[in-house]
């Protein structure tokens, strides 16, 4: 049994042999909000810019395993509730890794979302973006390049009535 719950009608992709896929959570909190990080200025791919949570699955790990795993090394909170299925995307970064597929997930959390457990080693800083802030997330993005942009504002509540769909990068 997984520690942590899974909504009716969440779909989980099953990865092809030989494909190389990555998870991205997009954490809400109890505004609403979006949570985000800014990844370092000396990471390889997508460097100064806003990701949300995630990276890759590890061989033989399942996609809501590593999800939680990414949650837990990334913010030091735990993964309480799969929300939402928002998609697939496909994408390759200019790291010379190829090709890779990324379902990415609305979900809630437990811990102190005040706070954080920051890998400082490999982000420069983080916040909360709701839709006043979402345009500071195509910060150090090339016009076409707003998959985190784009992800985010498709997850984030609408006037209580719900949410899209979508997604990028979060290696």
């Amino acid at each position: 049994m997984r520690p942590f719950g899974i909504d009716r009608d969440v779909e989980v992709p099953v990865p092809g042999e030989g494909e190389t896929w990555a998870v991205g959570a997009v954490i809400l909190n109890e505004r609403g909000e979006a949570f985000a990080q800014k990844r370092g200025p000396d990471r390889l791919l997508f460097p100064d810019c806003w990701d949300v949570v995630g990276g890759h699955v590890e061989p033989g790990e399942g996609l809501l395993d590593a999800l939680a795993r990414e949650i837990e090394e990334e913010t030091g909170w735990q993964l309480r509730r799969v929300r939402r299925f928002l998609g697939v995307a496909v994408w390759q970064g200019d790291d010379g890794g190829g090709v890779r597929h990324e379902a990415d997930y609305v979900v809630e959390v437990t811990g102190d979302l005040a706070h954080p457990a920051i890998e400082w080693s490999r982000h420069s800083a983080y916040a909360w973006f709701g839709p006043a802030e979402l345009p500071l997330l195509k910060e150090n993005r090339a016009p076409g390049e707003f998959l985190i942009h784009d992800l985010i504002s498709r997850a984030l509540p609408r006037h209580g009535t719900g949410h899209g769909t979508g997604r990028g990068p979060s290696a």
